[in-house]
């Protein structure tokens, strides 16, 4: 493992520059076009206030994440869980927000704690899949510190599921992306899912099942590309949802950071 010497990393806020003023008409419009009397008075002001939420919520801060030289060698999990996250729905502009649980093995640098939070507002600040949102915190945290694992668990309601369509009211979206060691190693990957408070997703992630000289079994593959988990879904009963402890304490860390897909679970 290579450690990197910056003390800090970088991102760069995203999006283009926002005009208040043109999302204000467009907003007017979107809502005449739609039946709504915008000259009313109680409603003269809710395109702008439409127009601001959107900025509010596509926006955040630069981001700048603070490292530090791991000269203990400290090499447990950190895991930041619960961080409440809130982001938009880019198929149809509505609310989805829910708890992050972000953890990985410390190498050569540690972060700061806060910053695992601040790197899920920043992604979350646009619209997003939530797939993908997990994903972009799993690899931006897998490609700046090179540490030997990265785990991130998102578990959200989505209202575009909830209050229109479906309307399957309570239904929460679970997914997963482990990386390195927290994915190839059973032990250590049930041990972040434990501390994560999410146990079950211990049962239900796969194991690595390889051939003889190395290489993923492109069969098993096929069968795990992506699974799903029923979490609180009554439509399907008698489904089980498995439970776990915590693994062992104390987990040899494997080295190599392999890069796999993140599990989806509904």
């Amino acid at each position: 493992m290579t450690a990197r010497p910056d003390r800090s990393l970088h991102v760069a806020p995203g999006g283009a520059g926002v005009d208040i003023e043109a999302a204000r008409r467009a907003a007017a419009d979107f809502l005449a076009a739609l039946g709504v009397d915008v000259d009313h008075e109680d409603l003269a002001e809710t395109p702008a206030r439409m127009a601001r939420a959107y900025a509010e919520l596509f926006s955040a801060p630069p981001l700048r994440l603070t490292t530090f030289a791991n000269d203990e060698g400290y090499d447990e999990l950190v895991l930041a869980r619960a961080i409440p996250f809130r982001t938009v729905c880019e198929h149809h502009l509505l609310p989805f927000s829910g708890l992050a649980h972000v953890g990985y093995l410390p190498g050569g640098r540690l972060l700061g704690l806060s910053k695992l939070a601040r790197l899920v507002e920043h992604f979350a600040a646009r619209p997003q899949v939530q797939e993908r949102l997990t994903r972009q915190v799993a690899d931006y945290l897998a490609d700046r510190l090179d540490p030997p694992g990265v785990g991130v668990v998102l578990e959200a309601e989505h209202s575009c599921m909830t209050l229109r369509g479906v309307r399957a009211h309570g239904a929460k979206t679970v997914t997963s992306a482990l990386l390195g060691t927290l994915r190839t190693d059973p032990a250590s990957r049930a041990e972040f899912f434990a501390l994560a408070g999410v146990p079950r997703l211990a049962k239900v992630h796969p194991d690595r099942r390889e051939n003889p000289d190395g290489r993923e079994n492109p069969d098993r593959r096929a069968g795990y590309e992506r699974e799903q988990h029923v979490r609180d879904c009554r439509c399907k009963p008698g489904r089980s949802q498995g439970g776990g402890g915590p693994a062992r304490g104390g987990v040899r860390r494997a080295g190599g950071a392999d890069r796999g897909r993140g599990r989806t679970a509904l």
